[in-house]
């Protein structure tokens, strides 16, 4: 019987080594769990920076693209003056009616792809006075609130922002 008793209280080779091995097993298992979800977050926030990267240089080009626009618009502003002025001077005049339609279609031309571009014309004549959009070079005194009475020079604005006040003539109407 002391065999027996010194068998059973004595450690087997099949039990240590498996509660070992399963001991083991759970701690590399709970380590590589805990490596796969931080290599997931690092993933995540990677994928998140590039997204924001990426929408960051679409805003960067497009403010670029928008500016260079901008530029050329400007440019271009005394060029359509310089049509405008000759279509109304034109029209006073005997000239040869196919230049005149010749010049009209070419400044057409010019506005259409201009607008297309975002620019518009700032409609002046008769507004009531605003510094942002319009700029007084001549005055009528008077005791009213200021309106525009003549546009010197068509002011453009290109999506919704001043690109050039409109230069105006402005006569303060009394209120009657």
């Amino acid at each position: 019987m002391t065999d027996a008793t010194s068998e059973s209280t004595a450690p087997g080779p099949d039990t240590d080594p498996g509660a070992e091995e399963a001991a083991q097993f759970e701690s590399d298992l709970a380590s590589l769990q805990r490596e796969r979800d931080d290599l997931l977050d690092t993933t995540r926030r990677l994928q998140a920076d590039f997204e924001n990267y990426r929408k960051r240089v679409v805003r960067e080009q497009t403010a670029l693209v928008e500016r260079s626009t901008e530029g050329l618009l400007e440019q271009l502003l005394p060029v359509l003056d310089s049509f405008e002025l000759a279509v109304r001077n034109l029209e006073s005049s005997d000239g040869d009616e196919k230049v005149r339609k010749g010049i009209e279609l070419v400044y057409a031309e010019l506005c259409a792809v201009m607008e297309r571009a975002g620019l518009e014309r700032i409609d002046a004549l008769g507004a009531r006075f605003d510094p942002n959009e319009h700029e007084a070079v001549m005055q009528d005194d008077g005791d009213g609130e200021p309106h525009v009475d003549d546009v010197l020079r068509n002011g453009w604005k290109l999506k919704g922002r001043v690109l050039r006040p409109a230069m105006v003539k402005v006569t303060r109407k009394t209120n009657e």
